[in-house]
């Protein structure tokens, strides 16, 4: 199947962070673009704008006349999310239609375009962006198609000069449901791997042995830019491509003289090709320090010019939810964070400490799945234990049933921190009014993000 002869896109699922980046790049290619998902959003209703059709009901008679008599000319493209169950898949499934996963289109691209694959259990989002806005800056020809939005940009899809036989394609290679093993990368990222959506994988080595696949995956000459932690598990069974790796302070390419300078970081960059002195990261944290170590080895494997790369990094505002700031201020912190894995949450609770080592954190955190707050309640409890205060939320479901016996306060059980108490939704605002921290933190993947805007506003007040 070729995407050139595919002239209607129908995604089933439009409003996902992934599926919206592909929907804004088919309507870049100038095909007409309609969707359904379950809730209409902010997301949803600015790919409206952009040129989408988008409905929120799952029934046979709101699919678009238009896709209906395109058998041949549309494609259909749905996410994982979406059930064996919804009426309009199964229709269009014994229509005969053609339909593809996310991760299938965009292994129809990896293979157009030279491209780059970004894979990890957290790190992937804020690294894939950070190559994203460096080739955006220095003018590079490339299209990247982030899982996040990124600030400045506004989009999660980047797109720079005119795309040709050498425009780059920067992708996240998302390893639920085993979707990057579609991906056949020029260039790829291994960030961590961290035990993870085991409702899929069974268990940890499982895991493992799907990201040695994908790295099996680079094509043939290529090269592969892995976490130095992993460099050993993660050895390849095709010796085809080049070995880089990174950490923050070792492998081939890390971070020297690293320091705080008002609310930057800072770092020097010593790689295997280039050394770059004083490099300024808008965005905190010793674990986004990485992240840019990373990227920046990639660029430079790319060709691009150290002294351009510095400034690039400068400029990098970070994407919306990864330690996004909504109040700063001297008296009062506001920072709305995406972290839904123990080491995400241990990583972002440090850095915020690192930069804010006197005042008092409260942390409110909604679990994100049953069956991961089932296999982690111990790291969850573990590195929530580091803040001051912590508000525990109810289970985000997403795409899960509930499981008996499994609710948050088997995390709460866990902590040893006595300031913590679970509060429902409709309690929330009252309980962060009553609230007297200094310095605040949303955390999770679920729906948190929609108290974001009211806790702020009654933050706003204090100040």
């Amino acid at each position: 199947m070729k995407i050139k002869d595919k002239h209607i896109v129908y995604f089933l699922g439009i409003g996902g962070i992934g599926m919206s980046a592909l929907a804004r790049w088919f309507m870049h290619l100038g095909k007409k673009v309609y969707g359904y998902d379950k809730t209409e959003t902010p997301l949803t209703q600015k790919l409206v704008k952009e040129g989408a059709i988008i409905h929120y009901e799952d029934a046979v008679d709101r699919i678009p006349v238009e896709v209906l008599n395109s058998r041949t000319e549309a494609l259909i493209v749905v996410t994982p999310a979406i059930p064996k169950d919804h009426n309009e898949y199964s229709f269009l499934l014994a229509q005969g239609f053609e339909t593809l996963k996310r991760s299938e289109v965009l292994g129809l691209i990896t293979n157009d375009l030279f491209s780059v694959a970004v894979a990890g259990t957290h790190g992937k989002t804020t690294t894939s962006s950070m190559i994203a806005h460096i080739l955006k800056t220095v003018g590079k020809s490339s299209v990247s198609l982030m899982g996040g939005i990124l600030q400045g940009y506004e989009s999660n899809l980047i797109l720079e000069g005119h795309h040709g036989p050498d425009t780059i394609a920067v992708l996240e290679a998302d390893e639920y449901d085993r979707s990057f093993l579609r991906l056949t990368p020029d260039i790829a990222v291994v960030t961590s791997i961290d035990p993870d959506h085991l409702d899929i994988y069974g268990n940890h080595e499982e895991m493992k042995s799907s990201f040695r696949h994908f790295i099996d995956r680079v094509k043939s000459n290529g090269h592969l830019f892995i976490n130095e932690v992993l460099d050993t598990l993660l050895t390849s069974e095709k010796d085809r491509v080049t070995r880089h790796t990174y950490a923050l302070r070792a492998g081939n390419n890390k971070a020297e003289n690293i320091h705080i300078s008002g609310s930057d970081f800072v770092f020097d960059y010593q790689g295997e090709s280039a050394t770059i002195q004083g490099i300024k990261l808008q965005i905190p944290g010793y674990h986004n320090i990485e992240n840019a170590v990373a990227a920046i080895s990639v660029s430079l494997q790319l060709g691009i010019d150290p002294g351009h790369i510095k400034s690039a990094m400068s400029s990098f505002k970070g994407v919306k939810r990864r330690f996004e700031y909504q109040i700063r201020s001297e008296e009062l912190i506001y920072i709305d964070d995406y972290a839904h894995h123990p080491s995400e949450i241990k990583a972002l609770l440090g850095s915020v400490k690192s930069l804010y080592p006197n005042k008092k954190v409260l942390a409110i955190f909604q679990p994100h799945l049953f069956t991961r707050t089932r296999d982690f309640a111990d790291g969850f409890a573990e590195s929530l234990d580091a803040a001051d205060e912590i508000i525990m939320m109810d289970i985000y479901p997403a795409r899960e049933l509930p499981l008996e016996g499994i609710t948050s306060q088997i995390i709460i059980r866990n902590m040893r921190n006595p300031n913590r108490r679970l509060v429902a939704d409709k309690d929330l605002l009252g309980a962060i009014s009553r609230s007297r921290a200094e310095v605040y933190l949303t955390v999770g993947a679920g729906d948190i993000d929609r108290f974001v805007d009211p806790i702020k506003k009654i933050l706003e007040k204090r100040l």
